[in-house]
């Protein structure tokens, strides 16, 4: 038998190519995990509806009846699912106390593809209320926590994912991001993850079948898994309009070659960045790009447009989703997402058709960058992970925050170019507070952004640690309460 802390620092990729050899069982992975979970899980608040026994009868019924030529590529790895996505039989509650109750009776798309490769869904993982706002607080579950800090946010909207992957619970999650749930969770838990372009990651049936806004993609503790998951994940289907298809052999390509990359620490001058984010990454950029021999720019595109874009397309859909649940339940919805209902109703025709010509002007703009730059580098957040007991960051650097999206803006205004861009792993703040790395590609160029983020990842890890030293909580100190008050 494995040891038990073996198995958990393990890799997914590692990790999956163990169980389909024999080298483990099914059931002992998942054992490991969910010891681990039963310890760290009451700290962080990460994993939901956390259904062990049936976990245990997945995991024992691949090691007893699965066919040995025919081990999918997440063969025997446990996951939880992000509590936006429907998983037949667990709660699917989107952190509202309006669908508390509610279990799924049917499965995501993606849900589907994961158990098809083999994966076994143990639970859901936290998310803020209907996903809005990077901070994972929520009326139904409380709040996330980060496990480098437990005072501080673990982010959101794919906070629980992130935290579950820092701490080790999990080998491999899904998430989701509309204006940075993938990213910024992974930077303010030192993971990894990627929003693929529109259409990567099938998504439907859906309310907005033909908007690029929201994407769903994986996250991991390195660029190997996350391109793991993402083989997984990818692929066209007749849901889903915008889908294409993707080789998976083509995802981490080779690249050797000497590249030119862009640098802008807050995408010039459009988004207020805390100072020791930026003095944090600036000396680390320097160095990987001397040693990988890559033409590093301090330079960006106008991504204005893009940022504008995002805001009145995002505000329009938010009106069309949420705006029935506003009106029949005013007083179980939070504030935030009120005022985002209400900027969609005050939009007017013409504003929504400017902003749907913006696309077009934006795809230009960032097709023309990228025929003289290989990569965008920015920082991944504006802000470190910031306190628990605060919704978000309303100053930044003595600037008044307007609202709740102005803290996003780096990669909001990213979502808005459509151009699939990763987080990855960079430095710490000198509290000790993870700093991630925001790479962008071309439109469609996921091949090319993996394999240049594996080159980036490995000069990267010279420098800085990628996993959690033990111990980083105290388990002899009581848990925190997961609801406290945010606010």
């Amino acid at each position: 038998m494995t040891d038990g802390t073996e198995l958990i620092d393990r890799d997914a990729t590692d990790l999956a190519r163990m169980l389909r050899e024999e080298a483990v069982s099914a059931t002992e992975v998942m054992q490991a995990h969910l010891e681990r979970i039963e310890r760290l899980n009451p700290y962080l608040n990460a994993i939901v509806d956390l259904q062990s026994e049936r976990a245990l009868e997945g995991a024992r019924a691949l090691d007893h009846h699965h066919d040995q030529n025919d081990r999918g590529p997440l063969y025997g790895l446990p996951t939880a699912h992000k509590d936006l996505v429907p998983a037949r039989g667990f709660r699917f509650t989107e952190g509202s106390p309006i669908f508390a109750d509610r279990i799924a009776d049917e499965d995501d798309l993606i849900v589907t593809r994961m158990a098809a490769a083999g994966a076994i869904a143990i639970g859901k993982t936290n998310v803020p209320e209907f996903g809005l706002g990077s901070h994972s607080f929520n009326p139904v579950y409380g709040v996330t926590r980060n496990p480098y800090d437990l005072s501080r946010t673990a982010g959101g909207s794919s906070g629980g994912a992130a935290a579950a992957l820092a701490a080790r619970l999990l080998p491999i999650a899904d998430g989701s991001d509309t204006g940075g749930s993938l990213r910024n969770p992974a930077s303010f838990c030192n993971v990894t993850s990627i929003r693929p372009s529109p259409g990567t990651v099938p998504s439907g049936p859906g309310s907005f079948p033909y908007g690029t806004l929201a994407v769903k993609g994986p996250m991991g503790r390195s660029v190997a898994d996350v391109a793991l998951l993402l083989s997984v994940l990818s692929g066209s289907d007749e849901r889903s309009p915008l889908s294409v298809g993707l080789d998976a052999t083509e995802l981490i390509k080779p690249t050797g070659r000497a590249i030119r990359v862009a640098w802008s620490a807050d995408l010039n001058g459009l988004a207020t960045v805390d100072p020791v984010v930026i003095t944090s990454l600036e000396p680390v950029i320097t160095d990987i790009a001397e040693r990988l021999g890559w033409q590093l720019d301090a330079t960006c595109p106008d991504l204005g447009p893009a940022l504008d874009y995002f805001r009145v397309i995002r505000a329009m859909q938010l009106e069309q989703a949420l705006g029935p649940l506003v009106d029949q339940h005013p007083d179980l919805i939070k504030p935030d997402a009120i005022w985002n209902v209400e900027i969609g109703r005050r939009l007017q025709g013409p504003e929504i058709g400017r902003a749907l010509h913006q696309a077009a002007e934006i795809h230009q703009a960032m097709t023309d960058f990228f025929q003289t730059y290989d990569l965008l580098i920015t920082p991944t957040c504006q802000v470190p992970p910031f306190p628990v007991g605060i919704r978000y960051p309303d100053e930044i650097a003595g600037t008044t925050m307007q609202d709740y999206l102005e803290w996003m803006r780096i990669p909001s205004a990213i979502t808005g170019t459509a151009c699939p861009a990763m987080s990855l792993p960079a430095t710490f703040t000198p509290e000790g507070l993870p700093i991630g790395l925001q790479v962008v590609a071309p439109f469609r160029r996921e091949g090319q952004l993996l394999g240049y983020a594996s080159l980036l990842e490995s000069a990267l890890r010279d420098r800085t640690p990628t996993l959690l030293d033990e111990p980083v909580i105290d388990t002899n100190q009581p848990p925190p309460d997961p609801f406290e008050r945010v606010g």
